[in-house]
């Protein structure tokens, strides 16, 4: 068990040994909530607005299929010129 002081600034220090067992890096943020009588601090990732779509509900679900499709051998090419692309597509 590690102990750790609050500071002037409400501030508190993670112990290295946690901060290491948890793979924190200066800069990283934590999610502060209260679990009963305790404080729970989660690592959290923040996304660049610009990237936000990316993590949405639809596109990872697509992101799921296409590695499903990768995995079950479902792939066309890869294509030696984009004209047999083309043909490959209007086949389809």
């Amino acid at each position: 068990m590690s102990i750790t002081k609050i500071g002037p600034k409400h501030q508190i220090t993670i112990p290295n040994e946690l901060f290491r067992e948890l793979g924190l890096e200066v800069g990283d943020y934590v999610e502060a909530t209260v679990d009963g009588n305790a404080i729970r601090l989660i690592p959290k990732k923040l996304i660049p607005k610009d990237q936000a779509w990316f993590w949405t509900k639809e596109w990872q679900e697509g992101e799921r299929k296409a590695q499903d499709d990768i995995a079950e051998g479902r792939l066309s090419g890869p294509f030696e010129t984009p004209e047999d692309l083309l043909r490959h597509l209007h086949k389809k």
